[in-house]
């Protein structure tokens, strides 16, 4: 029998509230999915979520009574979250799935803990563990797989993805965090058959699981095996032919700046320097504002590299520059661009087109061509002070007084 190790979280006091409500007058609770599996790995835990066969308002009431507080986030499904002593916990009622159509699912409430996980993805998502005793119970070998590395669908494979298309995806993410050797060959069949139905899914879900994808330590392995699969040439047509040299080349950067994985700058890494191209996948995630004009930035600024960093930023952003010199650099010149804008403000021209006009010079075209040939020198000689800026702008306007004198 295998049973889930004393692990501070087990203790935590929030947990144990919500246990006891939910367990009295026959009631019962495991926790379950990657609690479970990352503690079995001894890996950090961040999320806890429980399932129970109480029905969604019976879990409220209990939890209620027991002064805890309840969020309905997703009653419909059976999903409710409960805060206790500062503890957020999700809750779902056991489930299985009634329709089906790639997207979405519906579902019926169930009482059998089987049923419940025989819903979910692959085997090492479907433990659950007694959240007294710590006793994991496990339907379909996923403590085997998960010993092995192995990441495979729960009984058939095609069935699996035919529920919800996202889980191709999927399948690479959680292969890349958890799988070692050689990928399953049924699972992986199965997902390089049917990704043309990833044709189907919102923008809005590529995006999200492609972000975690591409957010992970090191994404290359399972980048480049989707890529030999087909897989972003449904999602991302516009892919770079050279997209793993360019990965390696960031990762690298990365590692040597000591800089943390950002999605958005792999992501550029993928793609053409071209910010067209950038702007037209941007708007096809269905991206924010603010990610759509950062990637079109990385896309069309790569070759402003050999600017200084500073200089960059002050044209298109500090985050902006960093990613540039980050992704077109080599590691010793990405490291001191970096060093050059941490604890760095992009700073303010200390200047104002009235200063100009005090000077004599007549509101107008003539002030905003000063203006922008003080910032030019300004910024060429990385910011001075206002002292240094007042002697451009005497020389500037002393110019053209004397032409106009002239």
């Amino acid at each position: 029998m295998t049973r889930l190790p004393d692990t501070e979280w087990r203790g935590r006091t929030g947990l144990r509230r919500i246990v006891a409500a939910l367990c009295v007058d026959g009631g019962a609770v495991k926790i379950v999915g990657g609690a479970v599996r990352d503690t079995l790995l001894g890996l950090p835990v961040t999320d806890i979520d429980l399932a129970t066969p109480l029905l969604p308002l019976e879990v409220t009431r209990r939890l209620e009574a027991a002064d805890i507080k309840v969020i309905p986030t997703g009653i419909a499904h059976g999903t409710v979250t409960a805060i206790a002593s500062g503890d957020h916990h999700e809750i779902t009622t056991l489930r299985h799935d009634v329709e089906t159509d790639g997207r979405r699912a519906t579902i019926a409430f169930a009482n059998d803990w089987r049923d419940d996980a025989a819903r979910r993805d692959f085997t090492i998502n479907a433990l659950y563990a007694d959240a007294d005793t710590g006793e994991v119970l496990d339907w379909f070998d996923g403590l085997a797989d998960l010993k092995a590395g192995r990441v495979a669908f729960i009984g058939d494979a095609a069935t699996r993805i035919a529920e919800d298309h996202l889980r191709i995806l999927r399948f690479y993410r959680f292969a890349a965090r958890f799988g070692r050797g050689a990928l399953d060959p049924v699972s992986h069949a199965a997902v390089v058959t049917a990704r043309q139905s990833l044709k189907s899914l919102s923008r809005e879900r590529i995006a999200d699981e492609l972000t975690k994808i591409l957010g992970l330590p090191d994404p290359r392995a399972i980048v480049g095996q989707m890529a030999d699969d087909g897989i972003f040439a449904v999602l991302l047509p516009e892919m770079d032919r050279g997209f793993a040299a360019a990965l390696d080349k960031l990762l690298a950067n990365e590692r040597a700046a000591n800089v943390e994985p950002a999605s958005l700058r792999r992501l550029s890494a993928l793609l053409p320097a071209d910010a067209a191209i950038a702007e037209q996948v941007a708007s096809r995630l269905r991206l924010s504002t603010r990610q759509r004009k950062h990637l079109a930035a990385l896309g069309g600024r790569r070759s402003d590299v050999a600017r200084p960093a500073r200089q960059l930023a002050h044209a298109i952003g500090i985050e902006a520059a960093r990613d540039v010199h980050l992704l077109a650099g080599d590691p010793a010149a990405a490291s001191a661009a970096i060093a050059s804008l941490s604890n760095w403000d992009v700073p303010a021209l200390p200047l104002k087109g009235g200063d100009i006009v005090a000077r004599g010079i007549a509101a107008g075209p003539e002030v905003a061509r000063i203006l922008k040939a003080v910032e030019a020198e300004w910024v060429a000689e990385d910011f001075p002070d206002a002292a240094r800026v007042a002697e451009l702008v005497a020389r500037l306007v002393g110019q053209k007084i004397g032409r106009v004198s002239d």
